[in-house]
């Protein structure tokens, strides 16, 4: 056995001594996640009633229900910068705030451009969040469990998802099947967007519970403090002044990344890592998978189910969603990132185009669309399965992705990059649905089927594996020499978390 295969050993065995407490740090720093999750799909139950109080049609709903979107752009570009100057826990802190200003706001708006705003707060919350759990997840895990534990960001998103359908449904049942109807004086749409409040601060509450990352400690020269939380994720047995000075290594060798760090072969043209790591956020939304979470309770009504259905039947997509999730989580470190995308893709281009076939027989206008018994059972079918290869592939491996594959030296700056690109294809996403399904909704989810194909080419041809790789080894490969072949040990390998954390994204 060689001496990097003993200290792997050795590290592995500490990490078992300590998972708990890793597992409880990684659920709090996820809480973020849960709250993007709970964010998405609330406003899924209450775009109906938010129409009919404000009387707005499509163009006006789109924008509000986007509007969250470009606050999330705007917080995951910012985010690196904050967290470098006062760290990762409290950067959750102030992402809590957001949230919970965002939550009361929504919850009594004086009009639909009011919404709109308490919405772009809360996605600044959002965005901070998306960018700084998966960093810090990546800096506290040990290596053994890093995917996995990579994975509870987007576990969170999908938990979140569950709960705000459950509450939703129970918030409509009580409120008797309509969302504009009162409860205690306000209506149930307004509930249903406030109801975040407790969950945002609750993410506040955990924060005070986590310690720093060891990786902004050294930055910062707080070394002793690095050390205690090193032997609370890796345990005492592992050689902690060892550790530090890995770290120490690794920063000395860092620089702060800038968007000109991107560049390579000309001046606008970015490395080829930066291109996969935009590609892999883009592809993650133009499948259309937040439009299920999004409209999906619209959706229903859309082809003749009304509301109580239609937000049972979310209710039941959101399930769906949890349970490919815990299935991605349990083997994205066995089988790997790629294949599991791989796979995801195919079930993923197979479901739309069989929904974009079964929503072709949509007939009716206004409030008398109809769908056949079968079509609507095969829509309904498809649905689900797309949620499911959905979250068993794309959902975690792209924020474990995110988190691993870019060299230290520019880490920060490209996943700013990446985390931009991926919430503004969500925003364009979800702005144009509501004009498109009113268009043609069967051409609209064809179209996300070929973008689910095109996905599976992408990661064959150009995604390179993750599995397995240090966060350090990643910083001695270069990335300038552009992406070979997947499988080929002489390719340069992406990188992981920066040893100095998340630093600035670029334009900030």
């Amino acid at each position: 056995m060689t001496a990097t295969a003993k200290a792997r050993t050795g590290d592995h065995a500490a990490h078992l001594d300590h998972l708990g407490h890793v597992v409880f740090i990684t659920a709090a720093a996820a809480m973020g996640g849960f709250l993007f999750g709970y964010d998405s799909a609330v406003i899924n139950g209450a775009v109906t009633g938010i129409q009919e109080h404000f009387q707005v049609g499509s163009g006006a709903t789109g924008l509000v229900v986007s509007s969250a979107l470009l606050g999330c752009a705007g917080g995951a570009a910012t985010a690196g910068r904050l967290a470098d100057r006062i760290g990762r826990v409290q950067s959750m802190r102030v992402a809590s705030v957001l949230f919970t200003a965002s939550a009361i706001g929504s919850m009594f708006p004086f009009g639909i451009w009011d919404l709109g705003c308490w919405r772009v707060i809360g996605g600044l919350g959002i965005g901070m969040a998306s960018v700084i759990a998966p960093a810090y997840i990546a800096e506290v895990a040990p290596t053994a469990y890093r995917g996995r534990l990579g994975s509870f960001q987007q576990l969170g998103i999908v938990v979140g998802i569950v709960i705000s359908q459950l509450a939703n449904y129970t918030i409509a049942q009580t409120a008797g099947g309509k969302t504009t109807n009162h409860v205690l004086g306000i209506q149930a749409w307004q509930w249903m967007l406030g109801v975040m409040a407790v969950p945002a601060v609750l993410y506040g509450v955990l924060s005070v519970a986590i310690p720093e990352s060891p990786r902004h400690l050294v930055a910062v020269g707080r070394e002793e403090q690095a050390r205690k939380v090193l032997a609370e994720v890796e345990g005492s047995r592992v050689d902690l002044t060892a550790r530090i000075r890995e770290i120490r290594e690794s920063l000395r060798r860092e620089h702060k990344p800038a968007f000109s760090d991107l560049l390579g072969g000309g001046r606008f043209r970015l490395l080829p890592v930066v291109w996969i790591g935009i590609g892999l956020s883009v592809f993650q939304q133009f499948v259309g998978i937040n439009v299920i979470f999004y409209y999906s309770s619209a959706l229903w009504q859309s082809v003749g189910i009304n509301v109580e259905k239609s937000l049972l039947i979310s209710l039941s997509t959101s399930i769906i969603n949890l349970l490919g999730t815990f299935i991605a989580i349990a083997l994205v470190d066995r089988v790997g990132r790629r294949p599991l995308a791989m796979v995801g893709s195919v079930g993923m281009t197979a479901a739309l185009a069989t929904a974009a076939w079964a929503f072709s027989f949509k007939s009716g206008t206004g409030n008398n669309i109809t769908i056949p018994n079968t079509q609507g059972a095969v829509a309904l079918v498809a649905a689900h399965a797309f949620v499911f290869f959905f979250a068993l592939s794309w959902g975690v491996v792209v924020w474990v992705f995110l988190g691993e594959m870019f060299p230290n030296r520019i880490r920060g700056a490209a996943l700013g990059v990446a985390a931009s690109a991926q919430w503004i294809a969500n925003w364009a996403i979800t702005v144009s649905f509501p004009a498109l399904s009113d268009w043609n909704l069967s051409t609209t989810y064809a179209a996300y089927s070929v973008f689910a194909l095109v996905s599976l080419v992408f990661v064959w041809k150009l995604v390179p594996e993750t599995k397995g790789k240090k966060l350090e080894e990643m910083d001695e490969v270069p990335e300038t020499k552009g992406i070979a072949a997947p499988g080929i040990d002489t390719a340069p390998q992406p990188g992981g978390a920066t040893s100095k954390g998340i630093d600035e994204a670029p334009g900030t």
